[in-house]
């Protein structure tokens, strides 16, 4: 009897979430937002990106057979962290964490492209963040911008000596950012109108900050605290040194 109560509870709870009208927040850059031409010209520049991103996690699942479970995990995280909409209404799409930084110091930049496409698709289709004739740009923004810039930032931390945690943070919040300088350029160069793409992307940019720079500190936190949790409990999982000791 407790079991078919509990199972009751749970799809009346389900049922109300799904036909309960509420308030929706769109994110990402939002269906119809870019012209037909913009959205394809970002289309082609994200697809070299997503067969970089196939190509290498073909390679490493080849080598290391739990490298796809992990990968899975990290996708997850990628899709949950960047669910968390806060409206900019004068930039026509919302902020939000992206945890793209993060996504790539551990498990690469090129597969953190395809997790994050997986991401902002699914998002797209069943939640209504973002659009499908945008999707080329927000993976620009959020995969390609954000997991380079938060790999390289590592890298390059690293490498001049910075302490471990130390280069997440600075990974996490650089690729946040990276990913609204972004955003803001592709809505400028499709919607300046009379004004030039300079004006455009200084105004688009202006509107995130009040948001984004919080939450690109935040996402530097979380790097640090998820990368200080695996290394102290799975350290085998992570990239090899020299970069990551």
């Amino acid at each position: 009897m407790g079991r078919d109560r509990w199972l009751t509870m749970t799809a009346l709870m389900v049922g109300a979430l799904v036909l309960v009208p509420g308030i929706a927040h769109g994110m990402h850059i939002a269906e119809g937002i870019l012209p037909a031409t913009w959205a394809g010209v970002w289309f082609a520049v994200a697809l070299p990106f997503l067969a970089w991103g196939v190509y290498d996690i073909n390679r490493r699942s080849r080598e290391d057979p739990t490298y796809k479970p992990f990968l899975a995990m990290v996708g997850a995280a990628v899709f949950i962290i960047s669910c968390m909409p806060i409206p900019v209404p004068t930039a026509g799409t919302c902020s939000h964490p992206c945890g793209t930084g993060l996504a790539a110091i551990l498990i690469g930049p090129a597969p953190t492209i395809v997790v994050t496409s997986i991401a902002l698709l699914l998002q797209a289709l069943f939640l209504a963040h973002g659009g499908l004739s945008t999707l080329g740009a927000n993976i620009v923004a959020m995969g390609v911008a954000g997991a380079l810039v938060g790999y390289g930032t590592f890298r390059l931390s690293r490498g001049a000596g910075l302490p471990v945690l130390l280069a997440a943070f600075v990974a996490g919040a650089l690729a946040d950012w990276a990913t609204y300088a972004a955003t803001s350029f592709e809505l400028a160069t499709a919607l300046h109108g009379g004004r030039s793409v300079v004006t455009m992307f200084v105004a688009i940019g202006a509107a995130f900050l009040p948001t984004q720079l919080p939450l690109g500190i935040f996402e530097g936190i979380l790097s640090v605290g998820a990368y200080r949790f695996i290394r102290r409990r799975r350290p085998e999982i992570l990239s090899p040194a020299p970069h990551t000791t």
